[in-house]
């Protein structure tokens, strides 16, 4: 499939999605995303799931982000956060797919909870 028919002025396919650059409240990166999580029932993304803390790729742990805290900047062509990287140090993260339950009501609270002023 061409790029052309997986990108519009408003939409754009999952796959360009994965590997985007996210930058902080100070304009620095602080990841990228890995995955987006998405609603079974309304369809609607729920969560990016940003790589960030290793070299390369490798030895990422993995944060969850409510989609509704990432907005998409067309000058730096990847999504901002009001989060930075020292309050993301902080947030709920896992460091491999088996140590996160997304059935878990709990953790996704947690998640929700975390980033509620955001």
């Amino acid at each position: 499939m061409a790029a052309e028919q997986r990108e519009t002025g408003t939409l754009i396919g999952s796959d360009k999605v994965e590997g985007t650059a996210v930058y902080g409240a100070d304009n620095q990166k602080i990841g990228s995303i890995e995955r987006v999580m998405i609603d079974k029932v309304s369809g609607k993304v729920s969560y990016a799931v940003l790589g960030f803390g290793g070299f390369l790729g490798i030895g990422d742990d993995h944060y969850p982000l409510p989609w509704r805290t990432l907005k998409y900047d067309v000058n730096l062509e990847g999504y901002r956060t009001n989060v930075t990287e020292q309050q993301l140090k902080g947030a709920p993260k896992y460091a491999n797919e088996t140590s996160w339950n997304w059935g878990d009501s709990a953790r996704t609270k947690t998640v929700n909870d975390y980033y509620a002023g955001y």
